[in-house]
């Protein structure tokens, strides 16, 4: 069961602890992507801290905005960078409590993740360069066969664990002695692809890139600068964060703390980050060793999440 709180000054404070946690490190867990990346090839590569400076120096920087434009690609930064903020008050990374747990309902999440790439897909869109219309028909094709695998693949946690509330299958996935399953295994293989997709990795999309064979995401960033290009980037390293902490406490729970207590909650922090760290050395390393995919061959490796995810419904129900 979840831990059972009252609104006190401590539970607000470790929620905002945790909240503030994602914040920071999410652009410290890109950069340390990048730096594996780059010695994998065989490259020095920039500072893990680069990914902060890079923040802040657009942050100093004026905007660049076309006269055609409409409030639709003004707001759309904030639009993206708050419905971002709002998951991350929903998820525990490693503490099972959430200030606004009631309301962290999984399939809310998914909508909010949702909303931002639909506005991001709307400004690509409201520019009218040739370069967004691609990313965003590029986008749009990927997103739509990447929601349904992505609902097959938590449909098995929330059935297996009995709610869609992301803080109880976390309270639940701790507490269980269910740890390793063949319905689980299966979801965790789809979910990690669809990771993989929702995050722009190769085989997916390479974001380092602006080829016009090859750019998804960079496609509809382009005519972004300054302030609003930060807060995009922004968002997209808390997503990434926010993807990957529900990947390891859904399916790798151990560690994660069930009490307030300060030296459990220290460990469960620690532990956090272990896991974190080596999974983006998992996916850094994988991103050097693939090429980047065709266009039309992406829906096969979405295909096989979604297979996956099937594969798991079925042997939840064995």
């Amino acid at each position: 069961m979840p831990i059972e709180t009252s609104a006190s000054v401590s539970d607000i404070l470790i929620g905002f602890i945790q909240f503030m946690i994602i914040i920071i490190l999410a652009p410290l867990l890109t950069g340390i992507m990048r730096k594996i990346k780059a010695i994998t090839q065989k490259r020095i590569g920039s500072s893990i801290f680069q990914t902060y400076f890079d923040i802040l120096k657009l942050m100093k920087k004026n905007e660049v905005i076309s006269q055609e434009v409409s409030w639709i690609f003004r707001f759309s930064p904030w639009i993206i960078f708050s419905s971002t903020l709002v998951v991350a008050f929903f998820i525990p990374i490693f503490v099972v409590y959430s200030p606004f747990g009631l309301g962290g309902d999984i399939i809310l999440v998914i909508g909010l993740f949702g909303l931002s790439r639909f506005f991001l897909m709307l400004a690509g869109l409201d520019v009218s360069s040739a370069f967004g219309g691609i990313g965003v028909s590029r986008e749009m094709m990927i997103s739509s066969l990447i929601e349904p695998a992505l609902f097959l693949a938590l449909f098995t946690v929330a059935v297996t664990y009995g709610s869609t509330n992301v803080e109880i299958i976390m309270s639940h996935t701790a507490e269980s002695s269910i740890l390793i399953s063949a319905s689980l295994l299966f979801s965790l293989f789809g979910f990690f692809i669809i990771v993989m997709a929702e995050t722009g990795k190769i085989p997916f999309d390479n974001p380092a890139t602006h080829l016009e064979l090859t750019m998804v995401h960079e496609a509809m960033v382009l005519e972004f600068s300054g302030k609003s290009l930060a807060l995009i980037e922004l968002s997209q390293s808390i997503k990434q964060l926010l993807l990957m902490s529900l990947l390891i406490n859904f399916f790798i729970p151990w560690g994660l703390s069930t009490s307030f207590s300060i030296s459990e909650m220290i460990v469960g922090l620690l532990v956090f980050l272990l896991k974190m760290v080596s999974l983006g050395i998992l996916i850094a390393y994988i991103e050097t060793k693939v090429a980047k995919w065709r266009l039309f061959r992406i829906p096969d490796l979405i295909f096989l999440s979604l297979a996956s995810g099937l594969m798991g419904i079925i042997f939840l129900f064995i």
